[in-house]
């Protein structure tokens, strides 16, 4: 069911794709964009973690320079019987953290220097459970691809303001008719990772905190996390990539980040905590 729901993401973004380069460049528009396509699809299935990781500036850490982080996540993966994955760090003072990767054989984790430096230890392991749901429930690839598809018609749509082609303006709808293309494609691109990330992240609070054994040190995470993103704008994680994040990122005003929220609040998150009955997680 999770591979079908990967292709049927795939396809949608893909037709999507294609519809904007149709609009943008005509019929040579739409066979650049249906080759596009699919390049995209293979490339968003085998590097969309690369992609990712490389766009927010994550940088590879060993155990020697943050033995903290690998002794929480080798812990934990030993629990939930995962393989550990690879770990990044991002120098960004927001704090914030995703997973990416393809399976759990293909994960990696990223979280922010300011996480890593808020966070106590009870916070910390909350979050990177709540991570390592995401590879255990195989979220990671849809979430994965969704964003690097999102992005590059965000970018098709960005490239087709400054170069339209094909079509003369009065067959585009004109110039308003452009410009509403250019707002409407990155948006039907972000509304399909709404759809595929809202209820995971419910689902990963869950199963993180069944994993630790007990919901407060995510509920104190969630709780910071929600605080300082409200002040501080993050500056390495892209919009279409928002969906990968623990929370939702500020994007430099409250505005656009409201356009591109991916997530369900946070009070309703927390309050979906405070009710759960935990057993861990054997």
């Amino acid at each position: 069911m999770k591979l079908f729901r990967t292709g049927a993401l795939l396809v949608a973004l893909s037709v999507l794709l294609v519809t904007v380069g149709g609009y943008i460049g005509g019929a040579n528009g739409l066979k650049i964009a249906l080759l596009v396509a699919v390049v995209m699809n293979g490339v968003s299935y085998f590097y969309s973690d690369k992609i990712a990781l490389s766009s927010s500036g994550a940088q590879p850490v060993s155990r020697e320079q943050l033995p903290r982080l690998y002794a929480v996540m080798e812990r934990l993966a030993a629990k939930a019987n995962l393989p550990v994955p690879q770990l990044y760090i991002i120098p960004e003072a927001a704090p914030n953290a995703f997973a990416t990767g393809r399976n759990p054989q293909h994960a990696s984790v990223a979280v922010t220097q300011g996480l890593l430096e808020l966070m106590n230890d009870d916070e910390l392991e909350g979050v990177i459970a709540h991570e390592l749901s995401h590879v255990r429930n195989y979220d990671i690839l849809t979430s994965s691809i969704a964003a690097t598809i999102a992005g590059a018609v965000t970018y098709l749509a960005h490239f087709g303001f400054f170069f339209g082609g094909g079509r003369d303006d009065r067959d585009r709808g004109g110039g308003f008719g452009a410009l509403l293309m250019i707002i409407l494609a990155p948006l039907a691109a972000m509304l399909l990772q709404l759809g595929v990330s809202r209820g995971r992240e419910y689902s990963a609070d869950e199963t993180g905190a069944r994993m630790v054994g007990q919901p407060y040190g995510l509920i104190s995470a969630l709780q910071k996390l929600g605080a300082y993103n409200k002040r501080i704008p993050t500056t390495s994680v892209s919009p279409s990539a928002a969906a990968l994040c623990i929370v939702q990122p500020l994007f430099g005003g409250e505005a656009l980040s409201a356009l591109f929220s991916t997530h369900p609040p946070l009070e309703d998150r927390i309050a979906a905590l405070r009710e759960m009955t935990v057993t861990p997680t054997r």
